[in-house]
């Protein structure tokens, strides 16, 4: 199982209608991936940053058992890695620090470079939390097998799925992705959610967090096999209790506008 995932520099974006998807590069406990510019045509790094003022071998990535740490091998230039899901909260990694660790599960690794910056995303879906079940100084703690941390914009995306069913168990139908995006709008963290966007966590949440087995959906057209993940999302995440009803509180209110009377 994977600790980490890398998104590899490239020109298209999650979701982004007519573009190709980004290149993921896998890592599991103990892999490690060196990152820089790079030899000319050479693949003597994983990460490459086609930037004359990155080194060629800059830093290096390593994955731990459920987080990663990062090296930096720049003798005088710092490296920024920010939280994507914080409000502007990031840690910097100092010239020639070795096996820094990276406490979040979305970030962005930021380097300085001739053209602006270089950047690189990695994703932790492995971060373990306690079970909130599990009583202190009883032996060794219980992990839960699903990993989600409510305070994610993926588990704000998982609620409003699951919202039809939590407030009526015999409603079987599920928002769409743009449903679901309208939903979370008037929340302050998600004023810029896009449809785009909700599918790209709805990806994520299926194959990082949950880990479906997609099976023969893949040769499904792409509404079905959509309707078909979100299905089984919904599914998965009610039947074992991963979304519930107080968790409802997390999603903008549903009050009506109270009508103004007519003028006489």
């Amino acid at each position: 199982m994977e600790t980490i995932i890398v998104q590899l520099p490239g020109p298209s974006r999650p979701g982004e209608v007519g573009a190709a998807k980004p290149e993921l590069l896998h890592m599991g406990p103990g892999d490690v991936a060196d990152f820089g510019r790079g030899v000319p045509g050479g693949r003597d790094v994983s990460i490459v940053l086609p930037d004359p003022g990155i080194s060629r071998r800059a830093g290096r990535l390593e994955a731990a058992e459920d987080y990663w740490r990062l090296s930096n091998f720049s003798r005088d230039t710092a490296y920024a890695v920010e939280n994507l899901e914080g409000a502007g909260e990031y840690i910097t990694v100092a010239p020639g620090r070795l096996g820094a660790p990276v406490p979040f599960e979305f970030s962005r690794v930021v380097l300085p470079a001739l053209s602006g910056t270089a950047e690189f995303k990695v994703f932790a879906p492995q971060h373990a939390y306690l079970d909130e079940r599990s009583a202190p100084g009883a032996g060794e703690l219980t992990v839960h097998p699903y990993a989600l941390d409510a305070t994610a914009k993926y588990f704000l995306v998982l609620v409003a799925l699951c919202e039809p069913r939590l407030r009526d168990p015999s409603d079987g139908t599920l928002p769409g992705a743009g449903d679901i995006a309208d939903r979370l709008r008037p929340l302050e963290s998600c004023r810029g959610l896009t449809r785009s966007a909700v599918n790209y966590h709805i990806d994520y949440l299926a194959f990082a967090k949950l880990r479906l087995d997609v099976g023969d959906e893949h040769r499904a057209d792409g509404n079905a096999r959509t309707g078909a993940k979100r299905a089984r999302l919904a599914s998965l995440a009610l039947r074992f209790g991963l979304v519930r009803e107080e968790h409802l509180a997390l999603l903008p209110s549903r009050r009506r506008p109270v009508p103004q009377a007519s003028g006489a």
